[in-house]
């Protein structure tokens, strides 16, 4: 596709129509920059409190604030105006159903995101139905939840147990009656991804979650190969841009100090 032309636009409509269709692309952004990129690529783009621990250096998601989410969401918003834009609900601001849709409100006006995401399963149903019954987009999170990191004492792979499938599906059916129109599944097991994904009429987006997802995210800085500090199994690296970084500003150093940088006909 050139880079010129525009995808058309995704609606919540499609995104729910792609079920057994069409494979959804996911993927994260945190600026304009980028989200230009993804654009024309993406059918939505996810806001991620990941950004967090790739943009910002943390160890978790749990201190990203509302503010804070909102700043990127806005950037990204501009860079990509006509792609489904997806924002997570940091941590603490959806503990409560009346908080939640005041918070969201809050996004809805100051940005425009098409959907907010929230963490939780059947334990947050009720705060999705009073958001989604207030004209407020959803799109839910189960399995491995990053929000929850510190409760559940680390990252989990989910669905290895009966028992541990049987709530993982009661969890997703409770998201879809409460009105969410996808789900994101995350850190759980390919055949039980498989399960959920047959045991709902809505479309799920795997991360770590394996193939039988309806479809993928993915953390852009994973993919192209920027964040070094560790590599999650469930990552596939399109490219090595630390290194090509690197390896561009080292000329550019190399070139200032040689002299040859800036050339005559790079000067005024």
């Amino acid at each position: 596709m050139n880079k010129n032309e525009l995808k058309e636009k995704q609606t919540i409509t499609k995104i729910k129509k792609s079920k057994n269709q069409s494979k959804i692309v996911m993927i994260t952004a945190y600026d304009t920059l980028f989200a230009k990129l993804f654009e024309n690529i993406a059918d939505i783009i996810l806001v991620g409190d990941s950004l967090n621990n790739s943009f910002r250096g943390e160890d978790d998601t749990l201190s990203i604030t509302l503010d804070q989410m909102i700043y990127h969401a806005k950037a990204v918003c501009k860079g990509a105006p006509n792609t489904f834009v997806v924002m997570d609900m940091p941590f603490g601001t959806y503990s409560e159903k009346e908080e939640a849709l005041k918070n969201a409100i809050k996004v809805y006006r100051e940005t425009n995101v098409a959907a907010v995401k929230i963490e939780g399963g059947k334990d947050k149903s009720h705060i999705i139905k009073y958001l989604t019954q207030n004209s407020i987009a959803v799109v839910g999170h189960i399995g491995l939840m990053p929000q929850y990191v510190r409760s559940e004492g680390g990252y989990k792979v989910r669905g290895k147990t009966q028992e541990d499938i049987e709530q993982l599906i009661c969890d997703a059916k409770a998201i879809e009656d409460a009105g969410a129109f996808c789900l994101v599944v995350e850190g759980v097991k390919s055949e039980t991804t498989k399960i959920i994904t047959n045991s709902i009429s809505i479309p799920t987006i795997g991360i770590g979650a394996g193939k039988y997802a309806d479809g993928q995210v993915i953390v852009w800085s994973d993919m192209l190969g920027f964040f070094e500090d560790y590599k999650p199994k469930f990552v596939r690296k399109y490219l090595d841009g630390a290194n090509l970084i690197r390896e561009s500003v080292k000329q550019y150093s190399d070139d200032v100090k040689k002299g040859t940088f800036p050339s005559k006909e790079e000067s005024y």
